[in-house]
């Protein structure tokens, strides 16, 4: 947690692609709600930070077509049976992961906006992981705007998923408390990455970050 919640202060992605494959190997019942609870004072945290860097025109089509997906990862979720959460998990940090690290320059569009949305829509509800999307429209913008936009895009959709998750009764109040004890640990890690995060080379951090998820990606799925 400590170091998922600085990787994440620092680039703007790779908290789920850090926590979501140790917590399917270790606790996979803190998926998708727990992770998605604790990822809330993350990306609350960074807009603040960094909030005079945010593309708002970027968010807006992101956050439309996220919250027009939440529905459709809902219903993922809900298809695939518990012993079988950790493969769906593994299957997709990896695939995120691969994606992130071919894919060709670009300069984003109102179409890759709404893409990316509904892509970490559907991904972020079922499994916790989202970034890849969000930060293959942003991997060539300044680390600021990023880092702020993309944890923009992520708050919006994360208590969209959080609220309809919970209504629907996937997860429950054991879930937050799961996240809770896991608290202190997320605050070290964002107090040390705003300590550093104007001095990292951004890119090097995000090749490592992918790297990770796919070593955990694939442990988890042979699990």
């Amino acid at each position: 947690m400590i170091v998922a919640g600085f990787v994440q202060g620092l680039s703007g992605i790779g908290f789920a692609l850090i926590f979501a494959p140790v917590a399917g190997l270790l606790d996979a019942a803190m998926l998708p709600l727990a992770l998605l609870v604790l990822m809330v004072p993350v990306n609350a945290y960074v807009v603040w930070r960094e909030r005079s860097a945010v593309d708002w025109h970027g968010f807006r089509w992101i956050g439309i077509a996220r919250v027009a997906s939440t529905p459709l990862g809902l219903v993922v979720l809900t298809a695939v049976p518990e012993s079988r959460l950790g493969l769906l998990i593994g299957a997709a940090t990896v695939l995120a992961a691969i994606i992130s690290l071919i894919a060709p320059d670009f300069h984003p569009s109102r179409a890759a906006f709404l893409g990316a949305g509904l892509a970490t829509g559907l991904s972020e509800t079922a499994t916790g992981v989202g970034g890849p999307p969000l930060a293959l429209v942003y991997q060539h913008s300044p680390a600021p705007r990023l880092r702020s936009t993309v944890a923009a895009s992520f708050l919006l959709g994360e208590l969209v998923s959080i609220a309809l998750l919970l209504a629907r009764g996937v997860g429950d109040v054991g879930s937050v408390l799961d996240a809770a004890w896991l608290a202190p640990a997320l605050v070290i890690g964002l107090l040390l990455s705003s300590q550093v995060h104007h001095r990292i080379d951004s890119k090097r951090l995000r090749l490592l970050v992918l790297v990770f998820a796919l070593v955990s990606g694939v442990v988890l799925m042979l699990s």
